[in-house]
């Protein structure tokens, strides 16, 4: 699963949204990392639609304009859960080697420090 895709479904998990309210959710949710373009999330709303990870839960007019709210199907929380699974595993794997890598004193950076023989620095 692609981080928008799982930021969306995240930012769904708690309840439904807008589209203005999931681009901000999401934003908030990747540390300012992931700005979603309006044009992306509706995009990506209609693929999840179609894949039955959400639903249209209610359209709301507000100032003449239609507001879609999205939520949470079962099966997107079921594959949110997956995921998030997935991930933790990820880390944890991750994490178990980083302790386990030997302490290495501060030298020359790979990009910036001497050639190595074959010429591979």
């Amino acid at each position: 699963m692609r981080e928008p895709t799982f930021l969306i479904l995240t930012a769904l998990a708690r309840a439904p949204m807008h589209g203005y309210g999931l681009i901000q959710e999401v934003a908030e949710l990747s540390g300012g990392t992931l700005e979603l373009r309006p044009g992306t999330l509706y995009g990506a709303l209609d693929r999840l639609t179609d894949d039955g990870l959400v639903s249209l839960d209610r359209q709301e007019i507000v100032d003449g304009r239609a507001r879609k709210y999205y939520r949470l199907t079962d099966h997107g929380d079921a594959a949110l859960r997956v995921e998030t699974e997935r991930l933790r595993r990820s880390v944890e794997a991750a994490t178990r080697r980083l302790a386990l890598r030997p302490a290495f004193p501060a030298g020359p950076s790979v990009t910036g420090g001497p050639a190595i023989a074959g010429g591979v620095a």
